[in-house]
């Protein structure tokens, strides 16, 4: 189903003319989307969504955009927590607009955090993936200055990013999953010549994890690690997964494979959360012509990614 505004939906509807094949039903309930027949579109709306969203210019950056947004999110989440619904795949957001709004967050995955906490504890640790059939990445650091990424890269942010790409494959099905860390300098710091960071945080992080049982290796140097990691029908990769140190060097990689098939996965929340791998691309916003695929490819992983954790919970 989805958490919005039934008017945006059916004016979408409009534009990729197909307003009469498709009927958006209003949920009073969650369960009353179990009761839709093919054509139906169920809408839940949120508390706290603008009612004036309609007015608010398309593909511009707009308050009510922002506070409509993280109102969804919300929403989507509780209904996470209340185990009403099984994941959660968020469609893309503005920063500008979320900041406009009012919200502190510099993005969805610290949103998600933030909500997806149990009242009263301090966040949960929670690392972002973007993965396609071919490479998996998880970051150790996200949305933050480069000056500062690299500042962020310490030796209980590298483990704690292991420890939790580990536990989440472990959900996926994968019971040793093999993981591999990247450096953060040139040629994984050349022994110390280009940076001591590999030598005194990323090893001995790795370390530490080996201890624990996992399989995690390296660092390896940034520049190759992706290529050994990456899946090929007549050639697999070396690695199940690939722990970059910084945004820039998990991402590119894998959007460089194309945004079709990339999907944005947060990692440690209680719930399954997917996401397109691209932005809003505001150039298209009313058009017509923006391509799903990286949407429907998020949707098929999170329905993977639920299955996967069923399985493992025995439900």
């Amino acid at each position: 189903m989805v958490v919005g505004c039934p008017n945006i939906m059916r004016r979408a509807l409009g534009w990729l003319g197909l307003a009469t094949q498709w009927e958006v039903v209003t949920l009073s309930s969650v369960a009353q989307q179990a009761t839709l027949t093919p054509g139906q579109m169920g809408v839940w709306v949120p508390p706290g969504l603008p009612v004036d969203l309609l007015d608010a210019p398309v593909g511009q950056v707009d308050v009510r955009a922002g506070r409509a947004a993280a109102a969804c999110i919300r929403e989507a989440v509780r209904l996470a927590q209340e185990g009403l619904v099984a994941g959660i795949v968020t469609a893309p957001l503005h920063k500008e607009a979320l900041a406009l709004a009012g919200e502190p967050y510099p993005g969805h995955t610290e949103l998600l955090q933030a909500e997806g906490s149990p009242p009263g504890r301090a966040p949960a640790p929670v690392r972002m993936m973007l993965a396609n059939d071919a490479l998996k990445t998880v970051l150790v650091t996200i949305h933050v200055a480069l000056r500062q990424a690299i500042e962020q890269v310490t030796q209980a942010g590298v483990l704690e990013t292991i420890r939790i790409t580990h536990q989440s494959a472990q959900l996926w099905g994968m019971p040793r999953p093999r993981i591999a860390v990247a450096g953060l300098n040139p040629h994984a710091g050349e022994g110390g010549l280009f940076g001591d960071e590999e030598l005194t945080i990323i090893g001995p992080a790795i370390q530490a994890a080996q201890a624990d049982g996992i399989d995690a290796s390296g660092p390896y140097a940034p520049d190759t690690v992706f290529m050994r990691a990456r899946h090929a029908p007549d050639h697999p990769g070396e690695f199940d997964v690939v722990i970059a140190m910084y945004h820039d060097q998990g991402l590119i990689p894998v959007k460089y494979m194309g945004l079709d098939q990339g999907v944005n996965v947060t990692l440690g929340l209680p719930f399954v959360r997917t996401s397109p791998d691209h932005g809003t691309a505001f150039d298209l916003a009313g058009t017509g012509r923006a391509d799903e695929a990286s949407f429907a490819q998020a949707v098929r992983m999170a329905r993977v990614l639920v299955a996967g954790r069923a399985v493992r919970s025995g439900s």
